[in-house]
């Protein structure tokens, strides 16, 4: 089959990179008086705006197995709104994007809130918002709101790793403890990695696919019903930042079949889980753990259901010099039930180990008065023997523009393991943006 975009999309893309160019250049040059005038009508209603336009490109290193050669092409317009009423404030993030690689041109809401404060300690979210707590570095333990890992994997800003949630989060400030209880009325699944745009290992096929068949999933749509309530507990003791957290609702991405459809599911979850974070050997510590309760199979028997396990990690930054940091991690998910795990695997399927560990490095440097940042994130697995390295340079030229590349490399001895099965996947990217 032929990956390469067509005509049409060729066309769009390139008018599309045209007109950003455009409209990069006229804020440039002072030249935007229609957003300059409006920005000024905002400031006087009260309003605070803000945003930028990204143009991303990218493309893989390797052959694709029933992919596009391009892997990245986008034009983003993001517009932020922010107003303070008085009696609570209203949060509002619109992403416009156009994305030929997967035919996309849409306007996407990641964030439009209400915040409240009914009481001096108590503060009150409501709406579509990011989500996010817990310890790790680009590891999540306790953190169970969703990710969008092709957008990680194909080369956007870190950023859109977080994917939004529609919620109510209600925080309590007090004396003893500080406390965050978040409820989703409709359950909030990841943008995992299902053959659109990446290619995966297939299971039930016993081989790489892509485009050619895309996983499908049975939707939890009911509203009340199928819902998640998560929360935790904080409070800082003599410098030390400890934390206790609780789950209840559904694997995040979908740990199930259902063989009869032949549609993948999301079966029941409650977590339960700690960290704490500290200072240490001049230093940041920090050590998080969960305990992941599958409910749907609590006997670890069902074949089609991912069984419960333990998730630690443990990690340590420090300042290596001057405008030099350095992090590591280790992460590490243990299965219980693996007797029974082992005894009902299906015959000529891929069997996972007891222990799944991985270790991650990340390297920061800022040179150039902090302007050029230099980083690399790494990805090890010794159990799995794969890897994935994330190189990236950014350069800030001025307030506004700010130029960046960087390529994502996967590598594995089997095309089943996490990172083995996205090595066709491997890519370079590149990007300019200009804020607002």
């Amino acid at each position: 089959m032929n990956c390469r975009l067509s005509c049409s999309q060729a066309r769009v893309l390139l008018l599309v990179f045209v007109l950003g160019f455009i409209l990069l250049y006229s804020i440039a040059a002072g030249a935007a008086a229609p957003w300059s005038s409006a920005r000024q009508f905002l400031a006087d209603a009260g309003i605070d705006s803000s945003g930028f336009f990204d143009l991303r490109a990218g493309r893989r290193l390797v052959d694709p197995v029933h992919e596009k050669h391009t892997s990245l092409a986008e034009a983003r317009l993001q517009v932020e709104l922010n107003a303070d009423f008085g009696w609570g404030l209203v949060k509002f993030k619109n992403d416009f994007l156009a994305d030929p690689v997967t035919d996309d041109y849409l306007a996407e809401v990641r964030e439009l809130s209400l915040i409240l404060f009914p009481l001096d300690f108590v503060d009150v979210k409501l709406g579509r918002q990011v989500l996010t707590w817990g310890t790790g570095d680009l590891l999540f333990v306790n953190d169970l709101f969703p990710k969008d890992w092709k957008s990680f994997f194909c080369g956007r800003d870190t950023e859109y790793l977080k994917a939004p949630a529609d919620a109510v989060k209600v925080s309590v400030f007090l004396d003893l403890v500080n406390v965050d209880l978040v409820y989703v009325p409709l359950f909030n699944g990841s943008d995992y990695i299902d053959g659109n745009r990446l290619s995966y290992w297939n299971p039930l096929l016993g081989r790489t696919a892509g485009r050619n068949h895309v996983f499908h999933d049975e939707d939890r749509d009911a509203f009340f019903d199928e819902d998640e309530w998560a929360v935790r507990l904080y409070r800082t003791i003599n410098g030390i930042e400890a934390a206790l957290y609780g789950y209840d609702g559904y694997w995040k991405t979908p740990e199930g079949f259902n063989p009869r459809s032949g549609r993948l599911i999301y079966p029941r979850l409650r977590v339960y889980g700690a960290s704490v974070r500290s200072d240490l050997l001049g230093g940041l510590g920090n050590l998080e753990a969960g305990y992941y309760d599958s409910l749907d199979d609590r006997q670890g028997d069902d074949p089609y259901v991912r069984n419960s396990e333990w998730r630690f990690l443990a990690g340590f930054e420090h300042e290596l010099g001057r405008d030099f940091t350095g992090g590591l991690q280790y992460y590490l998910e243990y299965m219980s039930d693996y007797a029974d795990y082992q005894r009902t695997l299906p015959a000529g399927m891929a069997g996972k180990d007891r222990s799944h560990s991985i270790f991650t490095l990340r390297l920061t440097k800022l040179l150039l008065n902090q302007n050029l940042t230099l980083s690399c994130f790494v990805y090890y697995s010794p159990t799995d023997e794969d890897c994935y390295l994330r190189p990236k340079a950014s350069y800030k030229i001025n307030d506004y523009w700010l130029v960046e590349g960087g390529v994502n490399l996967f590598f594995g001895r089997d095309d089943y393991t996490f990172f083995g099965q996205l090595e066709d996947n491997s890519n370079a990217f590149l990007a300019t943006r200009v804020s607002f």
